[in-house]
């Protein structure tokens, strides 16, 4: 499956649905430009002012950022995407989870005439499963890579990109957990819904190995081209 045209997927999921493996794999697959809602808050909790201070104790209590905090985030990325020479398209790694943040991306990427290109994936898991992952996934002191608690990473010790030491995240205990899970279901649900009734949404059993859920995404992909 080659690109003509940019490729601009909103990636769902419930907390440890692997998205960020999944979205790491679509960019590598089709060159594209990977940002990471959860990725980009936890760099921002490292400036040490009022914003950075307040999400690091948002955040580890599994609470959800604010709209605002997270949609001038988004839209800084979008900018700097845009001038990109060659740009192939993104990957939204955690999608818009409320659904003022999703009807601002559709009028954001209007804006930047990317609007015909959008394809929203739902991994879906059980609440079971997540609550599974989550307390068992680690990450990597030393660079921030998430190694899911799934098929062959169950086995590492040691960081799969850098070799650093593997810790458990501070905002993947249960009680967190629980309360991300519980906003999920509350807010991104109905967002989910909302890109369903346009015709956007691919639906994808986030149970299966990781190899099969990117082989069933680039199936999906295949026949909305």
């Amino acid at each position: 499956m080659k690109l003509s045209k940019p490729l601009i997927i909103l990636l769902f999921g419930p907390p440890g649905s692997g998205k960020g493996t999944q979205a790491k794999l679509l960019c590598q697959k089709f060159n594209l430009e990977y940002f990471g809602s959860g990725e980009e808050l936890r760099k921002r909790q490292e400036i040490n002012d009022f914003t950075g201070k307040k999400l690091r104790k948002v955040m580890n209590r599994g609470e959800w950022v604010p709209e605002s905090t997270i949609i001038k985030i988004w839209l800084e990325k979008l900018e700097e995407f845009k001038k990109k020479k060659n740009f192939k398209g993104m990957v939204y790694d955690g999608g818009t989870r409320k659904m003022l943040e999703a009807q601002l991306f559709n009028i954001a990427l209007k804006w930047y005439e990317w609007e015909k290109f959008l394809k929203v994936i739902f991994l879906w898991i059980s609440e079971k499963e997540a609550l599974s992952r989550l307390t068992k996934r680690r990450q990597c002191k030393k660079c921030g890579e998430i190694v899911p608690w799934v098929s062959k990473f169950k086995e590492i010790s040691k960081c799969p990109k850098c070799g650093g030491e593997l810790i458990y995240r501070p905002d993947d205990k249960i009680p967190a957990i629980k309360k991300r899970l519980e906003e999920f279901k509350k807010h991104t649900l109905p967002v989910i819904n909302y890109f369903k009734k346009q015709g956007k949404l691919i639906k994808i059993n986030g149970e299966q190995p990781i190899e099969k859920v990117f082989q069933d995404i680039l199936k999906a992909l295949g026949k909305r081209k």
